[in-house]
């Protein structure tokens, strides 16, 4: 089983750069092996480009090194305050990626003025408080801050996006550097006008209970039913 979700936390870390979502060693993905509770996790300091399975490293959630050769990422507390608070949280991703960084250097959370942001976030993507880097601190704040979010944004940092799975956290991560490039360039253009929390919340029911399915095109009945 480990084997396998070393070869997934792999394959996602290799897709950041190919995203656009980090530069040089910036940015690692987690995730948490359901039977045993164990974390993998990117090392700490490692070009994309060289590496390798056998390079990722497995902790327990006191962050004690069970297998690898490597020294985790320096991000792996942050990552491990999450899973220890969120029994939900499969994967964890953390990006610099430029558009939702710039929020967050700016100190302000995305303004929910988009149907796209309504769907995939809730609302507003959340600010986070300031915490160092290293440290727990960033977890547990992640945990307080993000609500029904799937991705925050980290005062003076970066991002933090999470998921059920790989493929979720992953998707978070892509959809927020999205929505935070269209909504700065709209700020530029003239001024941003939020949704309603009715429709913000409309938007939201839909997307999470009927995007996908048999019943999601409106006026179709599926066969049977």
């Amino acid at each position: 089983m480990l084997d396998e979700l070393r070869r997934d936390v792999l394959k996602a870390n290799l897709a950041l750069p190919r995203l656009d979502l980090v530069t040089w060693t910036s940015g690692n993905v987690s995730a948490r092996d359901p039977e045993t509770g164990l974390v993998v996790i990117k090392p700490s300091g490692l070009q994309y480009d060289e590496m390798g399975v056998d390079d990722l490293v497995v902790v327990d959630l006191d962050g004690a090194v069970v297998h690898g050769y490597r020294g985790p990422s320096s991000d792996t507390l942050s990552h491990l305050g999450v899973y220890r608070h969120r029994a939900d949280v499969g994967a964890v991703v953390h990006t610099h990626s430029p558009y939702a960084t710039a929020w967050a250097a700016i100190g302000e959370p995305i303004p929910c003025c988009l149907t796209a942001m309504a769907d995939e976030f809730g609302g507003d993507v959340p600010l986070g408080g300031y915490a160092r880097i290293g440290t727990a601190e960033i977890g547990e704040e992640i945990v307080r801050s993000i609500g029904i979010s799937p991705a925050i944004i980290m005062r003076q940092h970066g991002v933090f996006t999470i998921g059920s799975s790989l493929d979720k956290a992953l998707q978070a991560a892509v959809m927020v550097e999205d929505v935070a490039r269209t909504v700065a360039i709209a700020r530029g253009l003239g001024t941003l006008a939020r949704l309603s929390e009715e429709e913000i919340a409309a938007n939201h029911s839909r997307y999470t209970t009927r995007y996908g399915t048999a019943t999601a095109s409106a006026g179709v009945t599926p066969a049977g039913l």
